[in-house]
């Protein structure tokens, strides 16, 4: 049984939504090209410390996660390895690069990227998605708050 990647992330992180339903929406998802992209930011100290541990994330009220999982849009939603490069920018035009890693636990591939944030700051992802000679854009934006 395949599940999303990124449902399984969050599984594994412990991470309860209810709980901080006004600081972070759903995971989301866009269909670019022949793929179905899920994606969620929130902040790092929703997930559990041994997991942060686990994955090298680092735990502060002032920086965040960006989980990515890209299925290919076939009946069995097959994971798919990808390389990601992106950045976030605040609305003042600041910028920062993101690095992501990729981590297989599994059927889910999913790829995780840390962002530096301020209480309120709105923050805009453009993440380019390549696959072989495939090339995809995604972009969204979150608000962040300190805890």
């Amino acid at each position: 049984m395949k599940k999303l990647a990124s449902i399984l992330f969050f599984a594994l992180a412990g991470i309860t939504f209810s709980a901080h339903s006004e600081q972070m929406q759903g995971a989301q998802y866009k269909e670019l090209g022949p793929w179905q992209v899920h994606y969620i930011a929130f902040p790092s100290t929703f997930i559990q410390p041994q997991i942060a541990k686990t994955y090298s994330l680092e735990r502060s009220g002032y920086k965040g996660i960006v989980n990515i999982s890209i299925l290919k849009k076939d009946t069995d939603a097959t994971a798919q390895t990808a390389i990601l490069k992106g950045t976030a920018r605040n609305l003042l035009g600041n910028k920062q690069t993101l690095d992501f890693k990729e981590v297989i636990e599994g059927d889910a591939i999913y790829y995780l990227a840390q962002v530096d944030f301020t209480n309120e700051e709105i923050l805009r992802f453009e993440i380019e998605i390549q696959q072989g000679n495939q090339f995809q854009k995604l972009q969204f934006q979150q608000k962040f708050y300190v805890d």
